[in-house]
């Protein structure tokens, strides 16, 4: 077996991943199609593919984010919502995925007169069928966006459907002059619902945006979180000899941080992955998952973001399992859900397969 069927194979949970940024290009022509949008660049699923990839691989979060405008264009009915939450669904069965947290901001899918109930419902339906058809099991987070006044009624409808698969609330969109606690009010709503947090930051902003996060806004993990290398100490041959109070309290309470690899090189928020600070945070024992984020735009896969773990830090198995293992403990479902995950699915798996390596070997 080839590494990448090895990595394939085993199971994986997915934490960090955009609804609205993992569409299939030849869907995103289909949809635009039946709802009449015309300003796709091309027709042509190929093309198209490789147009999304060009423009959010160029090192900015704003560039990046552009190719959101087309898919987000496109999510505007039940239909078309069910179907991209259920295509997702599949392409998680087909990487490996065993368990998968999606988000999107429902904001962007009100173009065509469907209410908020209406957008959630649908993407539930997809979700559902998804889990029933391909066995994945899934957690919807909604999306507040840092550059709207909205985010209050958007926590509402998380907790409005927490007990019909929305396991969370985020906020996402561009970092730069928006920070986390000017919507104070929808975290701490959540926060009095006993209900769950994650936050985009230091992605594109310091470590003040990561501190905010935890601090002001409650948050139970961190997205991307890259910036938390301003908190360390290096010497002259980047060893970390030091660390700052905010890097020490996340890795004391075991915050977990939803590492991007690929996205942070596209986005710009490092400048190439040897240079990622996956490598000494993992070193330095912080809880971390590997995550695709975007994975049409970064043209990733999970298996993707294992094997780019293997190639640049060494991982082997034992580590990409325990990665696995830490994302299923900072999964936003129940407890008891996720040991089933763990004792059920992941350990055996993972079994499974250094049995049969053996095997192959002998």
């Amino acid at each position: 077996m080839t590494k990448e069927e090895i990595l394939r194979t085993v199971p994986k949970v997915l934490l960090h991943d955009h609804l609205d940024g993992g569409l299939r290009p030849a869907t995103v022509i289909e949809l635009a199609k039946d709802i009449k949008y015309k300003k796709l660049p091309t027709s042509d699923p190929g093309e198209l593919n490789e147009w999304f990839q060009r423009g959010a691989q160029k090192g900015s979060l704003g560039e990046y984010l552009s190719g959101f405008e087309h898919t987000c264009a496109v999510m505007q009915t039940k239909e078309g919502l069910t179907r991209v939450a259920y295509e997702m669904m599949e392409d998680m069965k087909n990487d490996g995925v065993c368990y998968v947290e999606t988000r999107f901001a429902p904001v962007f899918s009100l173009t065509k007169n469907l209410y908020y109930d209406d957008i959630v419902l649908a993407v539930i339906e997809g979700l559902e069928k998804g889990k029933r058809d391909f066995g994945v099991g899934y957690g919807l987070i909604l999306c507040g966006m840092r550059n709207m006044k909205n985010n209050l009624e958007i926590a509402e409808l998380a907790v409005n459907y927490r007990n019909q698969g929305v396991v969370g609330f985020d906020l996402a969109g561009e970092e730069g002059g928006y920070p986390p606690k000017k919507h104070i009010e929808a975290f701490q709503f959540i926060q009095r619902a006993n209900f769950n947090i994650t936050i985009h930051a230091g992605e594109a902003f310091g470590k003040e945006s990561i501190w905010q996060a935890i601090q002001w806004c409650g948050a139970h993990r961190i997205g991307h979180g890259t910036r938390i290398l301003e908190d360390l100490t290096l010497d002259g041959d980047g060893t970390v000899v030091g660390m700052g109070e905010l890097a020490q309290y996340i890795l004391d309470k075991r915050i977990p941080i939803e590492i991007c690899l690929l996205s942070n090189v596209h986005t710009g928020a490092i400048d190439k992955l040897e240079n990622h600070p996956f490598k000494k945070l993992n070193e330095m024992k912080f809880r971390l998952s590997l995550n695709t984020d975007d994975r049409l735009m970064s043209g990733t896969t999970m298996t993707n973001e294992c094997m780019l773990a293997t190639e640049y830090f060494g991982l082997n198995l034992d580590d990409i399992e325990k990665l696995t293992i830490n994302a299923m403990k900072s999964a936003f479902i129940h407890n008891q859900e996720r040991l089933d995950y763990i004792y059920k699915v992941i350990k055996p798996g993972y079994l499974r397969m250094k049995e049969k390596l053996l095997s192959l070997k002998g």
